[in-house]
C-alpha cells in the first residue's frame, strides 16, 4: 500500500484501492500494461511516451487536444501497434480501459495560460476530476504532474515538500498556480475517500528538445532570440533565480515515482540554481557571443527564487538529475536550429 507523505508525515490510507482489471491477475497470460498519457503530445509528455514505448510490455494511449501540444512530437509512433492517439479534451469525460494514468494535460507556459486562464483552471480542476473518476472506475494508478508554482513566491529557500507556499489567489498567474493546488487537493481527497492509488510530482523548470519555440519560457526565449540574432531580453532585476532540469532526467523521475510506493508530493527538479542574468550569459557564450542582453520590465507575481529541495526524491526514489545545464543547452540549440532552418556557422 502506498505511503502517504502529505504534510511531510508518513501515513497509510486505510481504504484499499479499487481492484484493477482482471487481466492483471491472469494465471496463463500476462497482458501488456495499458498506460494513458494526457497531454502526451506536449513537450514533456512526448518524451515520456518515447520512454514508455521502449518497453515492449507497454501499450500507450495519448489523449491531447493540441492546445499547446503537436502531433508532430509523436510522429514516430503513429501507426505502431502498441500506440494509440486520441484527440480529446480532458475537461470532457474519457472512457478507456487502462492500468496507469500519467495526467500531464495543462498549459504550462505563461503565454498560453494567460491567453485563456478560464480554460487553464478548467483543465486543472475538471480535467483532474475526470481523470480521477476514470482511475476510480478502472482501478488505475494515477500520477499528477503538479508544479513548483504551488509554492508561489517562496519565503523558504530551497523549497521542501512540507512548505505550503506563498501564492496570490487572484493574480494573473493564479489560474495555473491555484489550479494545480486544487488538483493536488482532489488527488488526496480521492486517495483518502476512495483508496485511489495516487502519485504527485511537483515538477520544476524543465527544458530540452520539442519545447515550443515561442512559448514565453526563459530557456526557449533566450535560445530562440540568440539564434535569430535578437537581443536576449532579461526581465528586471535579473537576480531572480530558477533551476533547470533536462527533460530526460524529468521523465526518469516521473517513471520512478509512478513505479514506486510513495504517493508524494515529491519535488522533481534540478537543484542547480541560476540567476536570469547568469542564464543569459551562458546562452550567449554557448550560442552567439556577440548578441546583446537587454533588461525589460517584469511580469506581475514573478517568483524571486526557485530551487527544489530534492532530498525526498533522492531517498525515496533513488533519483537525482544527471544532465548539467551546459550539456543540455547545446542539445536544445540543435533541435531549435533544425526547426527554425538555421544552420550552424
Amino acid at each position: 500500500m502506498a505511503t502517504d507523505s502529505s504534510n511531510g508525515e508518513q501515513k497509510t490510507t486505510s481504504k484499499p484501492p479499487p481492484l484493477p482489471s482482471p487481466l492483471r491477475f491472469s494465471k496463463f497470460y500476462q497482458s501488456n500494461m495499458r498506460i494513458l498519457v494526457t497531454g502526451g503530445a506536449g513537450f514533456i509528455g512526448s518524451h515520456l511516451v518515447d520512454k514508455l514505448m521502449e518497453n515492449e510490455k507497454n501499450e500507450v494511449i495519448v489523449a491531447d487536444n493540441y492546445f499547446t501540444g503537436s502531433k508532430d512530437n509523436l510522429r514516430k509512433w503513429i501507426g505502431h501497434p502498441r500506440f494509440e492517439l486520441i484527440r480529446h479534451d480532458v475537461t470532457q469525460p474519457l472512457l478507456v480501459e487502462v492500468d496507469q494514468i500519467y495526467h500531464l494535460a495543462c498549459p504550462a507556459s505563461p503565454i498560453f495560460y494567460k491567453y485563456n486562464p478560464v480554460k487553464t483552471i478548467k483543465t486543472n480542476v475538471i480535467g483532474t476530476l475526470n481523470m480521477l473518476g476514470l482511475a476510480k472506475r478502472v482501478g488505475a494508478r494515477i500520477l499528477l504532474t503538479s508544479t513548483s508554482e504551488v509554492y508561489g513566491d517562496p519565503l523558504i529557500h530551497p523549497q521542501p515538500e512540507t512548505y505550503w507556499g506563498n501564492v496570490n489567489p487572484i493574480g494573473v498567474r493564479s489560474c495555473y498556480d491555484e489550479g494545480k493546488r486544487v488538483a493536488e487537493t482532489l488527488m488526496f481527497d480521492y486517495h483518502r475517500q476512495h483508496g485511489i492509488e495516487i502519485r504527485i510530482a511537483r515538477i520544476f523548470n524543465t527544458y530540452g528538445p520539442r519545447m515550443n519555440i515561442d512559448d514565453g519560457r526563459v530557456v526557449s526565449n533566450f535560445i530562440a532570440q540568440a539564434l535569430r540574432g535578437e537581443p536576449l531580453t532579461v526581465q528586471k532585476p535579473g537576480t531572480q533565480t530558477r533551476s533547470f532540469c533536462y527533460v530526460s532526467d524529468m521523465v526518469d523521475g516521473l517513471i520512478r515515482l509512478m513505479e514506486g510506493e510513495h504517493t508524494g508530493p515529491i519535488n522533481i527538479g534540478n537543484p542547480g540554481e541560476f540567476t536570469m542574468v547568469e542564464l543569459a550569459e551562458t546562452v550567449k557564450e554557448l550560442i552567439k557571443p556577440d548578441v546583446e542582453i537587454n533588461m525589460v520590465e517584469n511580469t506581475p507575481d514573478d517568483p524571486r527564487q526557485r530551487k527544489p529541495d530534492i532530498t525526498k526524491a533522492k531517498e525515496l526514489l533513488g533519483w537525482e538529475p544527471k544532465v548539467k545545464l551546459r550539456d543540455g543547452l547545446p542539445l536544445m540549440e540543435e533541435d531549435f536550429r533544425l526547426r527554425l532552418g538555421i544552420s550552424k556557422e
